[in-house]
């Protein structure tokens, strides 16, 4: 049994919420605004305190700190009706235990509530207790998803602390912009933030675009270069596609993590760095480490703290939200106003499985917006392939012994690209554009997934070949 401490101004929702605790045995009070709940709190000093974001006079977030400060030892679980991403951060940055949004699930408050009843006290360097930070930069971030709510609670926990933050998820899904929520909340704030794609360069200019290099140190090196890391001093450096790294790189960058310092190509001496690093990837690393494609002792020093993106086919209550925001931005860039969408669209939307993710999402909205003649979306703006994963959803689980529901997510995304491909005729452009992933990951899916172009393997050299000089404009 705990004494608990409500503090709401809606009347009829303390009372449930007051029988409910009560019938679990819970020491419960009521009040109805901060001032009200500070004297409470004087008087019974209570475990844990159940605060509104919401009520007049002062709000259970200008609040928050002021319980803190009084009662350090006391939990507080933050409610709210409203969903958003600032709120939810704000509040645990300010020490907030854990934030649920109304109308409240019995369960999923039984279930806080146990966790922080039983729960050690949260170490001191991951209690974030600075306002307005988020505020003041909002996020593009969107999600209403339990898991989504989580990753947002994550981050206004370890943006104050300075420790090495590896994001995982499928390509698509919004590694980068978890790493600009933790950086944009975190004491380094008005710092940079670099970004590096680790897959993007071959290993000789990648180890140049991270260090930097001195003048004379390799042919064309015609003057000093700082790097990435020197650059990010006082932010910091995003190493997105970190499994992409070689062995050697492993081992260089696993000395700036232990040693905070490097060397730039042709220095006599180490530079240092206090740039915070956040490391992003789309593969599974606890499998790349047996097989010797990435080195142990890196791996441990990256996940530090671990955030999983879900992919969007596993948080669908999300598209909703997600559709308006894009729409919104890419309304803006592209000077349109396509707002409106076929109830048609959107159960192909919900229906889909967005191998892509959140990013596959954004580029079909781009080209319905694009082409729209009107302000409405309309399900003839989709894709081709994106219709032919719709009509032909049905004839590979008629063809496979096992129901479409039992398919691993290789199996999927292998039907997914096959498709694609055909649908573009192989052109790797245009197939990249609607998956939403880069040329060299569309090529590694190729290999992996023995997907061979019509014409032959040679034929589809030669059109990889055409592709790339057109992109060049050779």
């Amino acid at each position: 049994m705990s004494k608990i401490l409500i503090v709401d101004d809606d009347v009829a929702s303390c009372r449930t919420l007051q029988f409910h605790l009560q019938s679990q045995e819970h020491e419960v009070e009521i009040a109805h605004s901060v001032t009200d709940g500070m004297n409470h709190a004087r008087t019974n000093l209570p475990e844990l305190i159940i605060l509104d974001i919401r009520m007049p006079g002062k709000s259970g977030l200008e609040g928050l700190p002021e319980f803190k400060s009084a009662y350090p030892d006391t939990h507080i679980i933050m409610i709210t009706a409203f969903h958003d991403m600032e709120s939810t951060i704000e509040a645990m940055q300010k020490g907030a235990d854990d934030y649920i949004h109304k109308p409240i699930d019995i369960d999923e408050l039984d279930a806080a509530i146990e966790k922080i009843v039983t729960a050690p006290k949260m170490s001191d360097d991951l209690i974030i207790t600075e306002p307005g930070i988020v505020g003041a930069n909002p996020l593009t971030m969107v999600g209403r998803s339990r898991a989504m709510k989580e990753i947002f609670k994550t981050i206004g926990l370890v943006s104050k602390s300075p420790a090495t933050v590896l994001i995982t998820g499928e390509s698509g899904t919004g590694k980068e912009l978890v790493a600009r929520a933790i950086h944009r909340s975190s004491k380094q704030h008005d710092g940079p933030f670099v970004a590096v794609n680790c897959a993007a360069l071959v290993e000789t200019l990648l180890e140049s675009d991270m260090f930097g290099h001195e003048k004379g140190a390799f042919t064309g090196a015609v003057s000093r270069q700082e790097g990435k890391f020197s650059l990010a001093r006082g932010g910091t450096i995003f190493l997105d596609e970190i499994g992409e790294l070689s062995p050697a790189m492993q081992a260089k960058l696993l000395r700036v993590l232990q040693y905070k310092e490097f060397n730039p190509l042709g220095a006599k001496l180490p530079q240092t760095t206090d740039a915070r690093v956040i490391t992003a990837t789309n593969l599974d690393l606890t499998k790349q480490v047996p097989r010797g494609l990435f080195r142990e002792d890196l791996y441990y020093r990256l996940q530090v703290i671990n955030i999983h993106l879900p992919p969007l086919r596993e948080r669908k209550e999300d598209m909703m939200d997600l559709v308006k925001t894009l729409l919104g931005r890419i309304n803006k860039e592209l000077h349109r106003n396509v707002n409106q969408i076929s109830k048609e669209v959107l159960s192909a939307l919900a229906n889909y499985n967005w191998p892509g993710n959140v990013r596959e999402l954004e580029n079909i909205l781009m080209k319905c917006v694009a082409l729209s003649p009107s302000d409405t979306i309309s399900l003839d703006l989709l894709p081709d392939a994106f219709h032919q994963q719709q009509d032909s959803a049905q004839q590979p689980a008629q063809q496979s012994s096992k129901p479409m529901e039992e398919w691993s997510l290789e199996e999927i995304e292998k039907a997914h690209v096959s498709r694609v491909l055909e649908a573009t005729s192989w052109h790797k452009g245009h197939a990249c554009d609607t998956l939403g992933v880069s040329r060299p990951r569309l090529r590694r899916m190729i290999k992996q997934y023995g997907l061979i172009a019509p014409g032959g393997i040679e034929d589809d050299h030669e059109e990889e070949q055409a592709e790339e000089a057109a992109d060049t404009g050779e």
